[in-house]
């Protein structure tokens, strides 16, 4: 099946690394702060300048997809934070919770599992809802997960090298600027450089701690994995999205946590273990969760 073996091209790599991270954890002390900060302030602010300045989208169904994705997102938050109160979580663990179920692997993982199972139209669809996510990821996350007001988180993430390169990329592709002398290849090539960097991180903050998987890990990918995309098929239902429109919107919300959850609550704050523990196991659960949603979406 093209999904499923879309779905292995994606997941097995990400394994890998991870899982070499894991090792190089167990045998050596490394400084995962400066790999963490280096990941941040510079290599991510690459990769998501890139993917804003190279993204390809059309206009048609950008409306449904852009509302259909804020609904979603709405209820989704708020069935998340009723979850967290309704296990009584610290207030850290309640943030690192939200940061798992909110933020879906809808760049690497998202992305071309809809290009397998909906083609170049689909595609162009899953940039927008890429887009959308992005904004909210690196504009919003850092200062949700600081705390304090909504002034000094907003000043806060303003001073962040992620919220320049998210609109500056995005304002360069709308107005057609191109660079000179191919510094936006060189631009991609540190992008490039983030994904690997991020997953080492990943792995190697598990060796160095003993792996479990509780009540958080398991209601993270829950919400993630099956409540997302549930609330997102109702969500298109009501606005009376087109089916396309449709499918792409409860595929990409049926992500597993992003990566970059890790990172942030690495550095701005949050439970970062549980936190790395739910993107390894909600990863590894899309195995059945994916293809299950592709085969209720009529997905050949």
């Amino acid at each position: 099946m093209p999904h499923m073996e879309a779905l292995l091209n994606t997941v097995v790599p990400v394994a890998l690394v991870v899982f070499s991270g894991y090792l190089l954890g167990k045998r050596l002390e490394m400084d995962l702060a400066t790999l963490s900060r280096l990941t941040l302030y510079l290599l991510v602010p690459a990769l998501i300048f890139d993917a804003m300045y190279r993204a390809e989208y059309t206009r048609e169904g950008l409306l449904g997809l852009v509302l259909g994705f804020a609904l979603t997102y709405g209820l989704l938050f708020l069935a998340i934070r009723g979850v967290g109160r309704l296990l009584g979580l610290s207030p850290e663990s309640a943030k690192g919770l939200l940061v798992c179920s909110l933020f879906p692997n809808s760049g690497n993982m998202g992305l071309s599992l809809t290009y397998f199972a909906l083609g170049e139209e689909g595609l162009r669809r899953a940039v927008v809802y890429f887009i959308l996510s992005s904004v909210v990821m690196f504009g919003l996350g850092p200062a949700f997960l600081r705390g304090g007001s909504l002034k000094e988180g907003l000043l806060f993430t303003l001073r962040l090298p992620l919220f320049y390169a998210l609109f500056l990329g995005l304002a360069l592709k709308g107005l057609g600027v191109a660079l000179p002398f191919r510094l936006d290849e060189g631009v991609r090539l540190m992008g490039q450089a983030a994904i690997p960097v991020l997953l080492l991180t990943l792995g190697m903050q598990m060796g160095k701690t003993r792996f479990q998987v509780g009540a958080f890990e398991a209601t993270a990918s829950a919400l993630r994995l099956v409540l997302a995309p549930l609330l997102a098929y109702g969500v298109g239902l009501a606005l009376g999205l087109p089916e396309l429109e449709r499918r792409v919107l409860v595929l990409q919300s049926a992500t597993p946590v992003a990566v970059n959850a890790f990172l942030m609550t690495r550095e701005f704050g949050g439970d970062a273990l549980r936190v790395a523990r739910s993107v390894v196991v909600s990863t590894f659960l899309a195995f059945l969760t994916i293809p299950l949603v592709l085969l209720f979406l009529g997905v050949r």
